[in-house]
């Protein structure tokens, strides 16, 4: 299985617990129970008061009928390598990309399918095959009917060159009974498909165009005179500097877009972004850099700047532990880390209140999350306490930690001071760029690293990468900490064939369980996607994938 990079674009950043020895008396279970409960109830509070400061999404809402016309302003430092997310991951090819292209589905809140380019669509009984139904009256940009092979062929180009290997690898193929439908074929059930039909993941490109024997990753109809088959038409592309959006008449959803036109203007400098929000020549950001840029802006009240969106990316930062190194193979030593380290410290001080406590690697937001797991609040007591019973005196152990140079450097130097406040002596790793970084860490050269790692929507494209045994596979953000274990395995490979959301859920909190009980990674924080807009913006992106999603119900007040 191939890396889902938890980078910003493919790029070269970052994406990106005690044992319970349950007893077998009732008074056990039931004093795990509490404590489950209070962990529970700690990391809710904690999120509640480090949101404190968030406003909520739809703050500037106003009353009355939604107005047509109008341009919407977006300033990013996102630069896309293209616009064809068929062959290409991440945040900035989605933002313009959803707009150009239509996906089959979106999602709500609750992660839950909506109709879009697919009206309709049903599961087959034994989950090996998704019929999709497509609106009738769809078409490409040049006026091209959207039909069920460019599905089929959207789908097996992403197959065969998305770098989310997992989304459509049981594809076997995508049979064609009439223009409108489009039966997609599963070696074995995999639920994990309706959300990689997202507009982010799954573009319907136009195979009239695209299907002629060029490499896709470099077909020059990537960026030049792009044809789409979404709600706004490209009119102006000049790399790195600009994207220009014109409303598509002929949408396929009536009466929409709203805007008439959006403007993506690309900056290397997030204080001019911040700038144009409080002057208000910026419509619309999610590229607002510092915790002091996000900071100024909640004390500007003609700004809306909300934590709210993107969930479905769900960054996690944590510190993964190799568990192969002679010492960190023993569980003892890996919880007593897991204690010396304060999470809220991380999110309060070191990231001035802009970031939440981790709890586990699923976020929070995520229906497959669970709350309940044990959350290891500092305790320096019990670690040292773990490390004596694992035969450690003070200084007997040494470390090194590694980070992603440079932005991670004070989360590293915190776990330094944090370790040694047990007795463990360590020091940092500092690697002078990232690709040497990236190089250690999936050579199994390190013994812990911070690093940031992205969900991406469906545990199986985000998340089972970072767990099961069969994936320590000497790529960066795959199986880097070498953990093992059958079960897990098994709890994953369930899950992930699994179409009844309730069991689905149920093997995920299993999954978690373990997990922390053995913890291979410690979880530090959740750092959301900040954004920031003018409350003259109205129904801002706000859903599960925040920008990376069509901006079709976007307005302007007046």
């Amino acid at each position: 299985m191939a890396a889902a990079c938890g980078s910003d674009d493919d790029s070269s950043s970052g994406d990106s617990d005690m044992a319970d020895d349950s007893g077998s008396d009732d008074a056990a279970d039931d004093a795990a129970d509490d404590a489950a409960d209070d962990a529970a109830d700690d990391a809710a509070a904690a999120e509640e008061e480090a949101t404190a400061d968030s406003d909520e999404g739809d703050a500037g809402a106003v009353d009355g009928e939604a107005v047509q016309g109008g341009t919407l302003i977006i300033q990013s430092t996102q630069v896309p390598r293209h616009l064809n997310g068929t062959v290409q991951s991440g945040y900035a090819t989605a933002v313009p990309g959803t707009q150009l292209n239509a996906s089959p589905l979106l999602f709500d809140e609750n992660f839950e399918a909506q109709p879009y380019l697919a009206e309709s669509w049903e599961i087959a009984e034994d989950g090996l095959s998704v019929t999709l139904h497509l609106v009738q009256d769809a078409v490409f940009h040049d006026g091209t009917p959207i039909t069920s092979a460019d599905v089929e062929f959207s789908i097996i180009t992403a197959r065969d060159n998305h770098p989310f290997k997992t989304m459509f690898a049981p594809v076997t193929g995508v049979d064609m009974p009439d223009e409108h439908t489009a039966v997609i074929n599963l070696s074995e059930p995999h639920p994990a498909i309706l959300l990689a039909m997202s507009p982010g993941l799954l573009p319907i490109i136009p195979k009239h165009i695209f299907d002629d024997g060029q490499d896709m990753k470099t077909h020059p109809r990537n960026t030049e005179d792009f044809v789409g088959s979404g709600p706004f038409t490209l009119a102006e592309y000049e790399a790195g500097s600009i994207i220009r959006l014109e409303a598509f008449e002929d949408f396929f959803i009536p009466e929409r877009p709203y805007l008439d036109e959006i403007i993506i203007q690309i900056t290397p400098d997030p204080a001019s972004i911040v700038l144009g929000l409080e002057e208000g020549t910026t419509h619309l950001s999610a590229s607002l850099g510092s915790a002091a840029n996000i900071i100024r802006l909640q004390g500007n009240d003609d700004v809306i700047v909300t934590s709210d969106g993107h969930e479905a990316i769900g960054p996690v930062q944590w510190l993964e532990l190799n568990v192969n190194d002679p010492v960190l193979s023993d569980v003892r030593v890996r919880q007593a880390i897991a204690y010396a380290i304060d999470r809220n410290f991380l999110s309060d001080v070191i990231d001035q209140g802009i970031s939440f406590p981790a709890i586990t690697g699923i976020d929070s937001s995520s229906p497959f999350s669970n709350p309940n797991v044990e959350t290891y609040e500092q305790d320096l007591d019990a670690a040292r306490a773990l490390l004596a019973d694992a035969g450690y005196s003070d200084g007997d152990i040494t470390l090194t930690i590694d980070y992603i140079p440079p932005s991670q450097a004070p989360y590293a130097e915190y776990v330094v001071q944090a370790l040694e406040d047990i007795g463990i002596n360590i020091s940092l790793n500092v690697s002078p760029d990232f690709p040497t970084w990236a190089g250690r860490v999936a050579a199994g050269e390190h013994q812990m690293t911070i690093n940031n790692v992205w969900n991406w929507g469906d545990p199986v494209i985000g998340v089972h990468r970072t767990y099961l045994s069969t994936n320590n596979v000497g790529v960066i953000w795959t199986n880097n900490t070498g953990y093992a274990n059958e079960e897990v395995d098994a709890l994953l490979s369930a899950a992930g064939a699994e179409f009844d959301r309730d069991t689905r859920i149920d093997l995920y909190h299993q999954f978690q369980e373990i997990i922390a009980d053995e913890v291979p990674i410690v979880y530090l924080t959740t750092p959301p996607f900040w954004q920031a807009f003018q409350p003259s913006v109205q129904n801002p992106p706000v859903g599960i994938w925040g920008h990376m999603g069509p901006m079709h119900e976007v307005w302007l007040a007046e």
